[in-house]
């Protein structure tokens, strides 16, 4: 009997603290996709992916704006995770475009970056 999926995003899986992070944006790999700049780098000591996501305030002044776009990458992560075969990757999502996208466009990008993400960590 297979399991169901997780549709969670625990505190485990939150990248935090100055020596991931530094280590992340050290030996990390980037890309871009239409609304979403990424940062990752494999991670064997993690038991389980992490993310750490960024809405640069120079884009939206208001942490109204941010929150709403930081939510929106969240929940579309959430969602899509389970498309990241690997374990123990940490990536970090910079928000880059002008406007305030809506959830679906969002989404296709996570999409898009996770597959993208997998393929390549697994080689």
């Amino acid at each position: 009997m297979t399991e169901p999926l997780s549709h969670t995003l625990s505190k485990a899986e939150r990248l935090s603290g100055k020596t991931g992070i530094s280590t992340l944006l050290k030996k990390g790999r980037y890309g871009n996709d239409t609304c979403l700049r990424f940062c990752y780098a494999a991670c064997g000591t993690a038991p389980s992916n992490r993310i750490l996501i960024s809405v640069p305030k120079k884009l939206f002044k208001r942490a109204v704006k941010r929150n709403v776009l930081k939510r929106r990458i969240r929940e579309s992560y959430r969602l899509l995770k389970h498309r990241l075969s690997g374990e123990g990757v940490d990536i970090m999502f910079i928000y880059n475009s002008q406007e305030i996208l809506p959830f679906s466009e969002i989404y296709e990008a996570m999409g898009r970056i996770l597959e993208s993400i997998s393929s390549d960590v697994n080689r």
